[in-house]
């Protein structure tokens, strides 16, 4: 027998409408979301008032008159509650606490060793409880966590495979539920960062776009008709590991010549022990040499915008998107980075996917991957039946 939805669901449906409109294109009146929606005035007006008295909406006074009367204005209230945003990297654990909206009121760095799992995951829960104490008080108080995690993790929020952290199997989501109590979500870093570009970076106004992560290692968040690509399984983006030399070193995930053995953080700093004969390197003082004008360091960046050049030509003529933002800890050496990379486009990506292509560095810079982590965890809260109705 087909099953049809009751009142009930009908209504929270509604709602979640209603509300999305509110969230996402307030200042708005309730005759405009009427318009927007197809619902009659008399069910938003019961909805919004429903929204309000759960301190999800306020209104902020009269907006222009198209003809009649003035309509009352409708504003999302970002303060009632808050989300943890946390990119794990390799080496250290950036963490945010935003509101609602995604606006960052307190942010933590902590750098690690990676020594065990269990000591990083230690260190990650100190950073939150960290952020916890110091959020504003607030109507649903903690709502979310969200993590991006340098790997490949299941529905479960295990995470199954990072081969640069060099963890398997590790139940992050399950162990962090259970010491704050609050709901988790784990994703892959770089789909996160491809989420806070598309909602509060370059690529608002994008539908395709390709965000790229590049840190100790490379990886891709794909984000296709607006709705981020996952795969048949939920584990696409590893473009790190695609190989761009058949016959390459070995990779930590077992293959050979992967992309990020040439083009990543890890492989720069490589390349300057080697050649700047010294043991004693790190993203940051290489960058301050780059900026002071030593040659053989801004030679390393420029080979380096090279090998990135090889892999983005790969997604340009695989993908065909209208836009390619490069982030992560490796933005901030885009004055090097970007004229070897482009150059390379010129000779080799097919002109027909790159007629329309934008190609940009981060805005956002290291910011991109907590963001997104912060609006899954949102987006979490408000898929709950009962969040948009009733007050924890």
């Amino acid at each position: 027998m087909k099953q049809t939805g009751d009142l009930n669901l009908v209504k929270k449906i509604n709602k979640t409408i209603v509300l999305h409109h509110i969230r996402t294109d307030s200042p708005i009146s309730r005759a405009r979301i009427a318009e927007i929606t197809g619902l009659t005035k008399a069910t938003v007006s019961s909805l919004v008032n429903e929204l309000i008295e759960s301190s999800l909406v306020d209104e902020i006074g009269v907006g222009e008159s198209s003809g009649g009367r003035k309509p009352m204005m409708l504003l999302f209230n970002g303060t009632a509650g808050y989300a943890i945003g946390v990119d794990l990297g390799v080496h250290d654990i950036l963490a945010v606490l935003t509101d609602l909206t995604g606006k960052v009121i307190r942010e933590k760095r902590i750098q690690h060793d990676n020594a065990s799992a269990q000591k990083v995951i230690q260190l990650l829960k100190i950073t939150i409880s960290e952020l916890i104490e110091h959020a504003p008080e607030s109507v649903y108080g903690i709502i979310g966590i969200g993590i991006g995690v340098p790997g490949i993790c299941d529905e479960n929020g295990t995470l199954l495979f990072a081969p640069n952290l060099g963890w398997e199997n590790v139940p992050l989501q399950q162990q962090v539920e259970a010491e704050f109590g609050i709901p988790v979500v784990i994703d892959n870093e770089a789909n996160a960062g491809a989420v806070g570009e598309k909602q509060f970076g370059a690529g608002k106004d994008t539908a395709n776009l390709v965000y790229i992560s590049i840190g100790i290692g490379i990886g891709a968040g794909i984000i296709i008709k607006g709705e981020l690509y996952r795969g048949a399984t939920g584990f696409s983006g590893e473009i790190g590991h695609m190989s761009i030399q058949h016959d390459g070193p070995k990779c930590r995930c077992g293959s050979l010549g992967c992309w990020e053995l040439y083009a990543s953080e890890h492989a720069l700093l490589e390349q300057a022990r080697q050649e700047l004969k010294s043991d004693n390197v790190d993203l940051e003082s290489l960058l301050s040499k780059a900026e002071a004008g030593d040659e053989a360091v801004i030679a390393l960046f420029e080979r380096l915008g090279y090998y990135l050049g090889i892999g983005v030509v790969n997604i340009i003529n695989g993908f065909n998107p209208e836009f390619i933002i490069l982030g992560g800890r490796l933005a901030g050496a885009e004055n090097w980075l970007m004229k070897p990379l482009l150059g390379l486009l010129e000779k080799r990506a097919l002109p027909h996917p790159r007629t329309l292509l934008n190609v940009e560095f981060s805005r956002l810079h290291d910011r991109s991957t907590v963001l997104g982590a912060s609006s899954f965890a949102v987006a979490k809260f408000f898929a709950s039946t009962t969040v948009s109705v009733e007050r924890n």
